[in-house]
């Protein structure tokens, strides 16, 4: 997977600092949100269509004064690149919606905690990629370190929760179709840039309109401008270029695990920044989640990549044979 892991822990740092940069400002959630996704997709729109046309291997790319093709021309827009651009948009309103309705707490581990069990299922069902067994307990014992890093720290549900929770749910499942989108486009030689250009870029535009009906005088202010600017430049545009360059070497449902660093990095710039205090629960869920991270980044050995010491005398009777012996 080369340096695709760290590419992918690399985003969810920037991610994880959304929450504490978002308490500088005096504006409601969703304002805050449609400014973010606004400038950060307009940015990553821009990458696509100037920084150059090579393929997922990074080859081709040139000076930003040579000819370019147009962003749309770079690869085949299938429908589904479109739908996944909707799907952008739509996560941060169901996120919103589902916080609103059960806290804080709940709403965010439901969220997060789903997004990587919808995208191991959805890269099985769409695509054939089937999870490993160390995968899926990685990804059960990183998810419960999640919840018990939020709900440890005592957060109180709000009152609907039911819808709340089928909101958060409906988030997870948006998140996962557009990053398996975005990765099977990648996969299939396209631009990691273009692919997140055009889907931030769309999601971008549907967002403006809900940004014009939120309100925008709070980014007349210097904080308020500044916290939209690096939720923009920063926790959505660079995050999501590095997570774009992530997705080339690492596989979609390893990457959505390892998106789960986000939580961690939030909890940790509390704890420093805010002046917050961990509980005994939430300190146990952290080094739960970090160690189940680590396990998902360390790459997996292939049958191909055994020691000759380590194979069975079948295996070694049909390499004798003729044939390879391994199953792929």
């Amino acid at each position: 997977m080369k340096n695709g892991p760290f590419a992918v822990i690399g985003a969810s740092v920037l991610w994880g600092t959304a929450g504490t940069a978002g308490l500088l400002v005096s504006a409601d959630s969703i304002a805050l949100a449609a400014a973010r996704l606004v400038i950060g997709g307009t940015a990553l729109a821009l990458v696509g269509l100037f920084a150059g046309s090579g393929a997922g291997s990074g080859v081709g790319r040139g000076p930003l004064v040579t000819p370019r093709l147009p962003l749309a021309l770079r690869f085949p827009v299938t429908p589904a690149l479109p739908a996944a651009a909707v799907a952008v948009a739509m996560y941060q309103l169901c996120f919103f919606a589902a916080v609103a309705r059960t806290g804080v707490a709940i709403g965010t581990v439901v969220a997060i905690g789903s997004g990587p069990v919808f995208t191991g299922v959805l890269s099985w069902l769409l695509h054939g990629e089937r999870p490993s067994r160390r995968w899926a307990m990685a990804t059960a014992a990183a998810v419960c370190g999640c919840a018990a890093l939020i709900v440890g720290g005592g957060a109180q549900a709000g009152g609907q929760m039911v819808s709340g929770v089928l909101f958060a749910l409906l988030g997870g499942l948006l998140y996962a179709f557009y990053a398996v989108t975005a990765a099977r486009a990648i996969s299939t030689g396209s631009s990691s840039n273009a692919v997140m250009g055009v889907l931030f870029g769309g999601a971008a535009a549907i967002m403006v309109p809900v940004l014009l009906w939120r309100g925008t005088e709070w980014l007349a202010e210097p904080r308020g401008l500044l916290a939209a600017l690096y939720l923009g430049v920063g926790a959505t545009a660079l995050s999501y270029f590095l997570y774009g360059r992530g997705l080339r070497t690492t596989p979609v449902a390893t990457a959505a695990t390892l998106a789960l660093a986000e939580p961690a990095v939030a909890a940790l710039l509390g704890l420093v920044v805010l002046g917050e205090r961990l509980t005994p629960v939430s300190i146990a869920g952290l080094v739960l989640l970090a160690i189940s991270l680590v396990v998902v980044a360390v790459p997996e050995k292939r049958p191909s990549e055994r020691p000759l010491a380590e194979r069975s005398a079948s295996e070694e009777a049909r390499a004798v044979a003729g044939g390879n012996g391994v199953s792929r």
